[in-house]
């Protein structure tokens, strides 16, 4: 008796889709999106009022913040803006890829409370970064920036440190969809350079990149710690 004909290998086509974990991280972003956008939207103006507020008022004389070897190595770069403002988008990706309500909020409430904490220390010790005489044409992106957020409520960067946390949460959110390598190492390379842009257009020094560094991870740890902990 003839065996039976061999059944042709399944064709593969993951070339030409990008997978099913594409279809999970939309399925992710239109969960709950409405809530996300608004929810987001309101937390940040709730963190400028305050973040301004100390800004405009600091509680006690200023402490200005020591430049280090490569503070006064790295020149003036005005093309890192870009990077620098991205920052206002790139927060808003773990908490739009959280697939439940529950999951959401928990998020919010421990950055919240990273916020809080760096809020505290700007107010029980208030610092600000020495002034730096840049060369741009008055009226540009970066001189509203500087008349807008002066050199005060330098350390620890919360622009480090939210842009840290976000990476080790975007990080993990992405591991559990199975997303391929690149994807990794773009979240990681934006991260950077939001972290060198504010080294560059002279916003902070190294020491408050280092503050905002150790600041997110103070509380990414336990947060994580959480998450694993609830089952997800």
């Amino acid at each position: 008796m003839a065996p039976p004909p061999a059944t042709p290998p399944a064709r593969c086509d993951s070339a030409a889709t990008p997978g099913p974990w594409a279809a999970e991280l939309w399925r992710r972003v239109r969960r709950l999106f409405w809530l996300k956008t608004v929810g987001i939207t309101a937390f940040m103006w709730l963190f400028f009022i305050a973040y301004f507020y100390l800004l405009r008022h600091p509680s006690r004389p200023v402490f200005r913040m020591p430049l280090t070897a490569l503070d006064r190595a790295l020149p003036f770069q005005p093309s890192a803006f870009a990077a620098y403002v991205s920052l206002w988008f790139y927060v808003g990706i773990a908490p739009g890829l959280m697939p439940t309500l529950r999951e959401l909020l928990r998020y919010l409430g421990w950055i919240a409370a990273l916020c809080l904490a760096g809020l505290a220390c700007f107010y029980f010790f208030p610092t600000a970064v020495p002034p730096y005489d840049f060369d741009a044409a008055h009226g540009s992106a970066i001189a509203m920036l500087k008349g807008v957020d002066a050199a005060g409520n330098a350390c620890p960067s919360l622009h480090v440190a939210t842009a840290l946390f976000s990476a080790i949460w975007i990080r993990r959110l992405l591991g559990t969809v199975g997303v391929p390598a690149p994807l990794h190492w773009l979240n990681w390379g934006w991260f950077v350079a939001i972290a060198y842009s504010t080294l560059a257009i002279k916003q902070h020094v190294v020491y408050d990149v280092a503050g905002g560094t150790l600041l997110a991870l103070l509380f990414a740890w336990p947060a994580l710690r959480g998450a694993r902990g609830s089952g997800r």
